[in-house]
């Protein structure tokens, strides 16, 4: 039988690392963005605002946990970056309407 505080958690703590929290949140809010604000054939500007404060974000969050961010972490940042780029292109060349 396993002991009972293998079942117990910390309260406020979910295991997951914050820069795997801050990969997921690039990539909802990105997708939300681009879906929401830059289909049509010119972005808008509410788009470049919800960019800019979503890099505000990742800086503060970066700096807050720097000393979590070891070198895998940062190529899988650099990577997930690399992917949001193509999300945003992929949704840019479907055809939509508007």
């Amino acid at each position: 039988m396993l002991p009972k505080e293998v079942f117990n958690r910390r309260r406020h703590h979910s295991n997951t690392p914050e820069s795997v929290m801050l990969i997921f949140v690039n990539y909802i809010v990105m997708a939300v963005a681009v879906q929401g604000f830059a289909m049509c054939d010119k972005i808008g500007w509410f788009f470049w605002t919800v960019v800019s404060a979503l890099a505000l974000y990742n800086f503060f969050s970066i700096r807050r946990n720097y000393e979590q961010y070891n070198k895998p972490q940062v190529i899988a940042y650099a990577i997930s970056i690399a992917g949001i780029i193509g999300l945003f292109i992929f949704f840019r060349l479907r055809p939509h309407n508007c």
